[in-house]
């Protein structure tokens, strides 16, 4: 599963798998995929640079990259406080009696939040991009459309690769424009943030429109034949990153949350704002019904909603509310119903796209190779 774009970052499969968890990107890497490491929730340096050592360490010589979410634009002078003081106190009431309606326990006293969205805040991201250029990535990818001019400019300026998820082919041309090198086409069967037009109509239309530069398909991809569907739309490769969630490297805080995707099918996600306000998809609950119910106040938008659920999402997980307990994922859950390696998923996804492969070669009447 090799394309141009796979041999010029060293890789032998055009497979790039976004994670939170280190071990997981380690293991991407090392079983000859793109390991790429989520940022967002590293809001201290430290953490960020201990696990990017332990990357270092496990990742066998393979190139790895990073995900950071940060605004082509920012506000200067705004602190977290002051967005916060933003929050109406009728939002903060909402949050109470849900979770007092399922009985979800208070944090013990002096507990802080165990998830804040502050890595949704472009000085937070700033921070990390200044540990992660002290580490040889070979790519660094943004998930809120181009980065700011000066980081793509800092990026090739150390020989990193910079992409851009996009939700349509106007977002794609943007950020060719911007100077992207790659641009993930992430459709609206993806997990988290995503837009509203399906991978398959998406990713024709938004290789045609920055050709050519290389694309990544994304969303609902899982499967070998699925890789070579991507590949055959003029895609370089898939981005996937809701299959790495069950596999055994990953380390989900609640054994709950994995029971929930092993038993989830196809249909049972939603695209909700009920997370960070804007659209994310994300398994159904009935934490999202309360937020998407007409009756309620309504999401507000991105970084207020993040920050108004902080504490709640934190004591949902903690204490497992099952009715409430979620995670973004995308409509690829229904083919994840165990629990494999890394490289176990690698083995499935190389003999499945050589399966398609051989297909489509006897239907054209071409022999197997």
């Amino acid at each position: 599963m090799q394309t141009e774009l796979s041999k010029t970052l060293g890789v032998e499969h055009a497979v790039f798998g976004f994670t939170p968890f280190p071990a997981v990107a380690a293991a991407i890497s090392r079983a000859g995929g793109f390991g790429v490491l989520g940022a967002v929730r590293y809001t201290a340096p430290d953490d960020l640079k201990r696990d990017l050592d332990w990357i270092e360490k496990h990742v066998d010589g393979k190139p790895y990259g990073l995900d950071v979410v940060m605004p082509a634009k920012k506000v200067d002078g705004v602190t977290e406080a002051e967005v916060e003081a933003m929050i109406p106190d009728g939002h903060r009431q909402f949050v109470r009696d849900t979770l007092a309606a399922y009985g979800v326990p208070e944090l013990a006293e002096g507990e802080a939040s165990g998830w804040r969205i502050t890595g949704w805040m472009e000085q937070v991201a700033r921070t990390q991009l200044d540990v992660a250029f002290d580490y040889p990535i070979r790519l660094l990818a943004n998930a809120l459309g181009s980065p700011p001019a000066d980081v793509v400019a800092r990026a090739h300026d150390q020989d990193v690769l910079v992409a851009a998820l996009a939700g349509s082919a106007r977002h794609a041309v943007k950020h060719r424009d911007a100077g992207i090198d790659v641009v993930v086409a992430q459709g609206y069967e993806a997990g988290g943030h995503t837009g509203e037009i399906a991978t398959m109509v998406l990713t024709p239309e938004v290789v045609d429109a920055v050709a050519p530069l290389p694309v990544l398909a994304a969303g609902g991809i899982g499967s070998g034949p699925q890789v070579a569907a991507a590949l055959s739309l003029g895609a370089q490769g898939v981005w996937l990153g809701s299959v790495w969630l069950t596999v055994t490297e990953a380390d989900l805080s609640s054994p709950a949350v994995t029971r929930k995707l092993l038993a989830a099918g196809s249909g049972d996600t939603v695209r909700s704002r009920a997370l960070t306000g804007k659209p994310a998809r994300q398994l159904r609950t009935e934490w999202t019904d309360a937020w998407d119910d007409p009756n309620g106040p309504g999401t507000l938008p991105m970084p207020l909603q993040g920050l108004l659920v902080a504490e709640a999402v934190s004591r949902i997980q903690k204490y497992e509310v099952e009715p409430l307990l979620g995670t973004p994922v995308g409509q690829i859950v229904g083919r994840m119903t165990d629990e494999r390696s890394v490289q176990a998923v690698f083995d499935d996804l190389t003999r499945g796209f050589e399966r398609a492969v051989d297909r489509i070669n006897r239907i054209a009447g071409r022999s197997a190779t």
